[in-house]
């Protein structure tokens, strides 16, 4: 048979990525300040976008929420400006019946898959794929994966770092914390103390006195009388040497030399990196437990910018006596700013169905603190409301909710799982991990557990687990091998 060029025509489905559907899903990943900086931009290049007011949008956000009742089955409209879903359930249990997967929408997001491009055929941009700073949070997350191995620890450590300023000081109290996350002072302390030991040196100290205490210790100069001058600083402020090297019981010389010390310390020292993260974070959306025991899932309408499409002077401007080059510009304009707003609405709705599910997902995590967390995954919550899973990636990104608990990223709330033998709920990754610690801990020298021992007590306990992820787990957590644990014991013994 010969080989030999020729024509053929045929008819294919397939999906085009638009400009417009480009523009949807790059607003969709966009945090509440990268949009804002977004709609202004667009306000000042189309003639046509006006920037919305309470007073000039109050009808259309009327309409808004009568459609958003409409779609939702229940819906808490305490605030004229705030979109909500209530989901209500005795025992902090969420009502199936109480999904948002209902919530319809103007754009498909679960058909936009996971190769669409926000650039089209715009090309390279080397602006946006320009290097990003280091911020204080990616330098002390990148030594929270090395440093601390168990995984409830790595859940409060990172709660801890969301707490800390771009100076690197912590402004959460270890009470606050422990009581936010229903756990002990105790075991916040005992991580905060981790975390302390991170580089750069002095941060996520509670108050001055503390940071410099963490760098004298590490320079080995936290005598006895640096730290009476370290528990008078505000002697030193007054400029009372006297009184102060009385404290201290030193000479002034010694204490000049002291203070120089001190001054060759960082009082900030959280400032040596970059400071993208200097914009205060303002929720997404807002958590709350309602009467009934249940959870209230409601937008924070205040970080969504307000636009409005000017119809009347879309009309004036194509009026009879317009020519045509006008007239395909204005509505070339008039398409863009219709666009804009549908898909500023979309993405609200999207948002909420995304929460919504986190909350539905992760209940016990609101209602009894952070050993209660369930092992989730962005399929699990894709397939709860019928979304494509890089849609719900794309949501989750630089996306915040306030809770009762403090606040927290979505994607805090997404952990690995562990089957259970008998077809049951999963078992959370960080649970098992706990398991194993304390079936080792319990260990003597005749008493000593091989990997292949841990997996037969785990799965008597219902918990489907492979001896290499015993093994993974366990030298995560530090923990030696059954042979070098045998040797310790009998070193310890001899």
């Amino acid at each position: 048979m010969a080989i030999a060029p020729k024509l053929q025509q045929r008819q294919t489905q397939s999906l085009v990525m638009t400009p417009q559907l480009q523009q949807a899903i790059k607003l969709l990943q966009l945090s509440n300040i990268e949009l804002s900086a977004f709609v202004e931009e667009q306000l000042e290049s189309n003639p046509l976008l006006e920037r919305g007011t309470g007073d000039e949008n109050r009808r259309e956000e009327a309409a808004a929420a009568k459609e958003i009742i409409e779609e939702f089955s229940e819906v808490n409209m305490e605030a004229p400006t705030m979109a909500a879903k209530t989901l209500d359930a005795p025992d902090h249990v969420i009502n199936e019946q109480a999904s948002a997967a209902d919530v319809g929408g103007s754009v498909d997001w679960s058909k936009t898959g996971s190769g669409g491009s926000f650039n089209g055929s715009d090309g390279f941009n080397p602006i946006e794929n320009a290097e990003a700073e280091v911020t204080l949070r990616e330098v002390l997350t990148d030594q929270l994966r090395v440093e601390i191995k168990e995984k409830s620890e790595r859940l409060i450590a990172t709660y801890l770092i969301d707490h800390v300023d771009d100076n690197g000081y912590l402004r959460l109290s270890v009470a606050e914390a422990a009581d936010r996350l229903s756990i002990s002072e105790a075991r916040v302390q005992s991580v905060l103390t981790q975390i302390q030991s991170f580089e750069p040196t002095g941060v996520c100290a509670r108050d001055l006195r503390e940071c410099l205490s963490l760098q004298l210790r590490e320079k080995n100069l936290l005598d006895e009388p640096m730290q009476a001058l370290l528990d008078n600083l505000q002697l030193l402020a007054k400029h009372d040497l006297s009184k102060l090297a009385k404290i201290c019981n030193i000479s002034k010389d010694k204490l000049s030399d002291k203070i120089t010390i001190l001054k060759s310390l960082a009082p900030k020292p959280g400032l040596v990196y970059g400071g993208s993260s200097a914009a205060a974070i303002e929720p997404d959306v807002a958590i709350r437990e309602t009467a009934n025991g249940g959870w209230a899932v409601e937008l924070n309408s205040e970080t969504l910018p307000r636009v409005l499409v000017n119809n009347r002077y879309f009309a004036e401007v194509c009026g009879p006596n317009a020519d045509e080059e006008t007239r395909t510009f204005m509505s070339e304009c008039h398409q863009n700013a219709s666009w804009l707003v549908k898909s500023l609405d979309q993405r609200a709705r999207t948002i909420l169905k995304v929460a919504t599910e986190i909350v539905k997902q992760q209940d016990m995590f609101f209602a009894y603190g952070i050993d209660h967390m369930r092992p989730l995954n962005l399929k699990t919550v894709a397939e709860a409301i019928d979304m494509h899973e890089s849609t719900v990636s794309r949501v989750t990104s630089n996306k915040y909710m306030n809770t009762p608990r403090g606040l927290f990223e979505f994607k805090y709330f997404f952990t690995a799982g562990i089957s259970s033998l008998d077809g049951g709920e999963d078992f959370s990754a960080e649970a098992v991990r706990h398991k194993i610690k304390i079936l080792i801990s319990e260990e003597t020298q005749e008493t000593v557990k091989s990997d292949d021992k841990l997996v037969q007590m785990l799965r008597a306990q219902g918990i489907d687990v492979a001896r290499r992820t015993v093994a993974k787990y366990r030298e995560s957590l530090g923990i030696p091998s059954s042979v070098e644990r045998r040797r310790i014991f009998k070193h310890s013994a001899s």
